[in-house]
């Protein structure tokens, strides 16, 4: 199965949709975005943008959802950004904290005003 991320004007993914394979091989059996992109384009209007995304992210980086948004400079798709202190790690493009969560096995919360983590009790 082929997965394939409608974008918005913004490149916020509006929905995420599951496709056979058979919709995106040419002649020679290999796997062709255009040809996803095109029967998507069949199906919900030409009008319509959309990405080939990996369920198990091995390419663009993450699986997308909703409010997830596409960075075509860095061909990947992006989650929110959690908190304004937040930066982007360039190898996965996931969000960071500005210090690690503590590994002493506890609950803990970004605390945005204090930029620390907040120990909120014990891991159940």
């Amino acid at each position: 199965m082929a997965h394939f991320a409608e974008l918005d004007i913004d490149n916020t993914v509006i929905r995420v949709i599951v496709i056979d394979n058979d919709n995106i091989l040419n002649a020679a059996g290999k796997e062709v975005e255009d040809k996803g992109i095109d029967y998507c384009k069949e199906l919900f209007g030409e009008d319509t943008k959309w990405k080939q995304c990996s369920f198990n992210s091995s390419f663009r980086k993450n699986f997308p959802s909703s409010i997830f948004s596409y960075d075509e400079d860095r061909d990947a798709f992006l989650p929110p950004r959690p908190f304004d202190s937040y930066t982007l790690n360039e190898v996965t493009c996931q969000w960071e904290a500005p210090e690690p969560y503590p590994e002493d096995g506890n609950y803990y919360v970004w605390d945005e005003e204090n930029l620390t983590w907040k120990y909120m009790g014990v891991n159940i």
